[in-house]
């Protein structure tokens, strides 16, 4: 809104920073960081009163979780609400990508609200029947490629090389959001753990859409230019912020958990960033950790119903490290570790190639 007003005003004065995206994306993230430190702590009591019992905690899980009992969830409402008025204020509303990931943003926090609502009512972990949220998920995420894929071409990392797929993209690119959208829901299981890595990947993403959106940039690393990609980099900065404000009040012991509504929402953004950027597949390297959580979960569970036995002691794979006597806090630095290194690793396909 602020940039359509800039431009009105043909960007007289001070209203010229608004036309550089870096000026954008930087006021964006403290304009999400603020609001979500403000509004924060009244937010939280509200969910609390609400919810009274507050988020199911698993019997069969790490003991030292009962500790936890009475913590509100649903607390990723605090991020959609952040980083939906960050973008509103400052990013180019005309364009089909700012839609496109607010339609998922929003569409996906809807999703969780929904399977936490019904899990909080309930008192139960089953919450929205898996199918029905994958057809919704799925929806939203077509629809979502469908207003921002024009070239259908799958491009490599580390190569100059690109693939095209035709119509089958479309289908691909729905994949990427919805997967990226669900590893990150399994990655959130500690304080503090999935949030960061997630902070850690828009970081390095507003980085990529910057430098694709730029045909100089493009062109001289060898990457594909999608023009207007450089406005996704103040959606990045956006969940920095939001995320950044939300780590204060998850930061162990958490206030608030993210829920399936913060966790969903936020991993379908990256997912339509990634799409919308042409490095699907460097997401898989710069999100390892949420590709790692998930595969754990589907090793775990094929492996079960085929010889009844485990291959980790719990799944998703940060319980099984608290099964063989992580401390929670040991386990969460960790990882966070790991995603700053896949983070470099992501951002060296930019060069090497």
């Amino acid at each position: 809104m602020l940039y359509l007003i800039a431009e009105w005003l043909n960007f007289a004065g001070l209203t010229n920073l608004v036309r550089y995206q870096t000026f954008r994306a930087g006021a964006c993230l403290l304009t999400a960081l603020a609001i979500g430190l403000v509004i924060g702590p009244s937010f939280i009591n509200m969910l609390r009163i609400r919810q009274g019992r507050g988020q199911p905690i698993r019997l069969d899980g790490p003991q030292t979780h009962l500790a936890k009992r009475g913590t509100p969830t649903m607390g990723g409402l605090l991020i959609i609400v952040s980083v939906t008025v960050s973008m509103l204020l400052w990013m180019d509303l005309r364009s089909a990508l700012v839609w496109a990931c607010i339609a998922v943003t929003v569409g996906f926090g809807l999703v969780g609200f929904l399977d936490d609502w019904d899990k909080v009512r309930k008192a139960s972990h089953k919450g929205v029947s898996g199918r029905v949220r994958l057809l919704v998920e799925f929806g939203i995420a077509g629809l979502a490629a469908f207003l921002i894929v024009r070239d259908t071409s799958l491009y490599l990392p580390f190569v100059s090389a690109a693939i095209p797929l035709g119509p089958f993209f479309y289908v691909f690119a729905a994949f990427v959001i919805v997967g990226a959208g669900n590893a990150v829901n399994l990655t959130d299981g500690l304080d503090g753990l999935a949030i960061m890595p997630v902070i850690i990947a828009a970081g390095t993403f507003a980085i990529i859409a910057y430098l694709v959106g730029r045909v100089d940039y493009a062109s001289y690393l060898g990457i594909p230019h999608v023009p207007g990609a450089g406005e996704l980099a103040i959606l990045c900065a956006a969940i920095i912020g939001a995320g950044l404000a939300f780590l204060w009040f998850n930061a162990p012991p958490a206030a608030v958990f993210m829920g399936d509504t913060g966790s969903l929402a936020l991993g379908g953004a990256l997912g339509t960033i990634a799409v919308a950027s042409h490095h699907e597949v460097v997401l898989a390297i710069v999100g390892g950790l949420f590709v790692l959580e998930a595969a754990s979960v589907i090793i775990q569970v094929f492996w079960f119903k085929r010889t009844g036995k485990r291959v980790f002691r719990m799944a998703p794979i940060h319980h099984h490290y608290e099964q063989k006597g992580w401390a929670e806090s040991t386990v969460v630095v960790r990882f966070w570790i790991v995603a700053i290194v896949l983070a470099v690793i992501g951002l060296s396909t930019l060069k090497v190639r």
